[in-house]
């Protein structure tokens, strides 16, 4: 694991080293998912799966007959019982 210092320029561009573009194949225009995990930034040439996971789920849900007030009354039920 290498470690790279970087600066932010104007409009809060920063341009990812070029040893680290080639290594990974990142090329221009290229969407990239930042994580900002209180304070530590990760940053994933990978897209981010969280919505199409959110998609799914609530897909999955609605298909079983729940709704969002079903699922709320599930939720303090559950607090409820361990609180």
């Amino acid at each position: 694991m290498r470690s790279f210092t970087i600066q932010v320029a104007q409009r809060g561009l920063v341009t990812l080293p070029q040893e680290v573009r080639k290594a990974h194949n990142i090329e221009p225009g290229q969407q990239m998912t930042l994580l900002d995990l209180d304070g530590v930034f990760v940053l994933s040439p990978r897209p981010s799966q969280v919505d199409a996971l959110a998609a799914r789920i609530t897909q999955e849900l609605t298909d079983r007959g729940e709704t969002l007030a079903s699922m709320l009354k599930a939720l303090q039920e559950v607090r409820d019982e361990h609180a």
